[in-house]
Formats: structure tokens, C-alpha cells, sequence
């Protein structure tokens, strides 16, 4: 079985070919590795590899696996839906937040975020795909959005993360993400600045990157498929 280092490696090579098919370099792409429902131990052993960056969707496992490694120079990004009553803890132990979606979410986690860390690093999740499934803002409705965080206190907003439907067709995959691509444009354009692309995993993360990713969120294809519950 192949191990996590080796993983990393294919990831990291997937990457590069794809950022060389877009003329870009692949040095501008951060991978987050997914590292939730994965233990403590194999977090380890990506950074042993030399990952610094990991992605959690569920608060409290998180926060264990940041008490077991004790580990300040891993930057965790939370990127699963956020809770009200989870705000405060997010705001305290994660650097990144790929997963606003509302106002109220961003209010409390700007009053929760302590001055001492520094702004807390933001994007805005967008519902691409249109499914009444999937959290995320609809696209005619992200500069509303943007315009109430920019100026919040103790955030800083970065770009916007997309998750599309799954799909094998690389058409559509370049559709969803060129899609956000142009939402971050028009932001650009009115002024925002912003320089994040949160969009890609190990299913489409090279039509992501072909269509502007600035950061891949990528599990399975690191950590292996996970256990189905």
C-alpha cells in the first residue's frame, strides 16, 4: 500500500503538470491536505513528509488532533460547515476559514477571533452548482456578502472556495470553477483585492487548477478513501 509521503509526492506532481498545461507556476498552488476522520497519527506522518497546511471539517476532532501534535508550525484551515455554537473554537485554533457563507457566521467570528493571532484568514463558500443540497452563497448574492466581511474586525478576506458536484466530466469541472474564477474577477474589479481561489480536490483538483486554483483541498488521494459509517 502506498504511504501517505508517497502520496504527497503523486499529489504534488499532479499539480505541477497541470499548473505546466496552464502556464502557470506551480509554486502559486497550496495543497491543504483534507486530513478529517484521518487520526493524529497520520497527520504526523504527512508532516513528516514536509505538509504544513491540513483541512478539517469537524471542530472537535480537530481540536484533538491539535492538542496530540502540539505542533505550531501546522497551519489548519476549517472547511466544513460552520455552526454557531462552534464559532468561538474555530475562531481561537484554525489560521484559515474556507466556509463563510452568511453574515451571522463572520459577525461571530470576528468578535471571537483573539487580537493577539492576528486576522483570521476568510473566504467565502460559493454554491456553484446551484444544489439545494450544498451550503455556500449563490453566486448573484456573493457581493453583498463580501461587502459586509471586507471591514469586519479581526478577518481578513482572502478570496472564495467552491465544492461542485461530482463529476468525472472535465467539461463541467472547468465550467464550475471558471465560474468562480470570474466571480473573484468581478470582486477584483470593484475593488476587493482579493487573491484566493479555494477550489479543487482529489477527484477535479486539475481542472481547478487549469482554471486558476490557488489552493487545492485534497484528501483521498493522500490519506486514502475513508471509512464509510
Amino acid at each position: 500500500m502506498a504511504t501517505i509521503a508517497a502520496n504527497l509526492q503523486g499529489v504534488t506532481a499532479r499539480i505541477a503538470r497541470a499548473a505546466a498545461a496552464a502556464g502557470r507556476d506551480p509554486s502559486a498552488i497550496a495543497l491543504v491536505a483534507v486530513s478529517k476522520t484521518f487520526p493524529a497519527g497520520c497527520v504526523a506522518e504527512a508532516r513528516a513528509a514536509g505538509q504544513r497546511a491540513f483541512g478539517e471539517n469537524y471542530v472537535q476532532e480537530a481540536l484533538a488532533k491539535q492538542a496530540a501534535l502540539a505542533d505550531g508550525s501546522l497551519e489548519w484551515h476549517f472547511i466544513g460547515p460552520i455552526q454557531s455554537n462552534k464559532t468561538r473554537a474555530i475562531a481561537e485554533h484554525f489560521q484559515w476559514v474556507h466556509s463563510v457563507a452568511r453574515e451571522k457566521i463572520a459577525l461571530r467570528l470576528a468578535e471571537a477571533r483573539p487580537q493577539e493571532l492576528g486576522p483570521l484568514d476568510i473566504c467565502l463558500q460559493v454554491n456553484v452548482s446551484g444544489e439545494t443540497s450544498k451550503s455556500g452563497v449563490a453566486p448573484e448574492e456573493v457581493r453583498q456578502l463580501a461587502e459586509a466581511v471586507r471591514n469586519l474586525p479581526r478577518l481578513r478576506l482572502r478570496g472564495l472556495m467552491a465544492v461542485p458536484e461530482p463529476s468525472d466530466a472535465v467539461g463541467l469541472q472547468r465550467r464550475r470553477f471558471c465560474g468562480l474564477r470570474l466571480l473573484l474577477e468581478q470582486l477584483n474589479a470593484a475593488g476587493f483585492g482579493l487573491d484566493t481561489l479555494s477550489m479543487g480536490m482529489s477527484q477535479d483538483l486539475d481542472a481547478a487548477v487549469r482554471e486558476g486554483a490557488t489552493i487545492v483541498r485534497v484528501g483521498t488521494a493522500i490519506f486514502g478513501e475513508r471509512t464509510k459509517t
